[in-house]
């Protein structure tokens, strides 16, 4: 769907276009978020927060840039506000990221498909592949660590390229091959 589309469906009260919104944005903006809160629950609890001031405000609110620059944009105050509300002087809003633009938007919304798609393998096949590729281990390697055989390993290695091909599509999945150089 159009990015203005949506939002004039959301600014006429459309529950549907910001369902879309909420979908397109969710991960993305945690994974964003997680950057300077590593706290999975309260990342979400903050992003749905955003969802809602927009949905809330959703008549007042004129976008100026685009869609997904406000959106980033009302996070990164959110995150602001979460560190003073906490007094945390040990961060620095220096280290907090800046918005991202559109091409940074589209890799985060990529790497929030892989893995939503990699949480969903069988565990021990999760566990196998998280080992050979986040951790760079070998076939051998992990067979060692958890205690199957080498071949195991490259039977659950080719399942879950498998799968990770079929959920995915094709542009997604090339930008994981594409970081994990296969």
């Amino acid at each position: 769907m159009d990015r203005l589309k949506l939002w004039k469906d959301i600014q006429s009260g459309d529950v549907n276009a910001l369902h879309d919104l909420h979908k397109r944005y969710f991960h993305p903006m945690c994974l964003f978020a997680f950057k300077s809160i590593n706290d999975h629950q309260q990342v979400e609890h903050i992003v749905s927060d955003c969802f809602l001031k927009i949905w809330k405000n959703r008549k007042r609110i004129e976008i100026k840039s685009s869609l997904e620059s406000y959106l980033y944009q009302i996070l990164r105050n959110a995150i602001i506000d979460y560190h003073r509300a906490k007094h945390d002087n040990t961060i620095s809003f220096d280290q907090i990221p800046d918005i991202p633009d559109e091409a940074e938007v589209n890799n985060e919304q990529r790497y929030a498909k892989l893995y939503t798609a990699i949480s969903r393998l069988p565990e021990k096949r999760r566990q196998i592949l998280e080992l050979a590729i986040f951790e760079s281990c070998t076939y051998q390697e992990i067979a060692e660590k958890l205690g199957i055989t080498k071949n195991t390993v490259k039977t659950q290695m080719v399942r879950a390229y498998g799968f990770l091909k079929e959920s995915l599509d094709p542009v997604d999945f090339f930008f994981f091959c594409f970081l994990k150089k296969i």
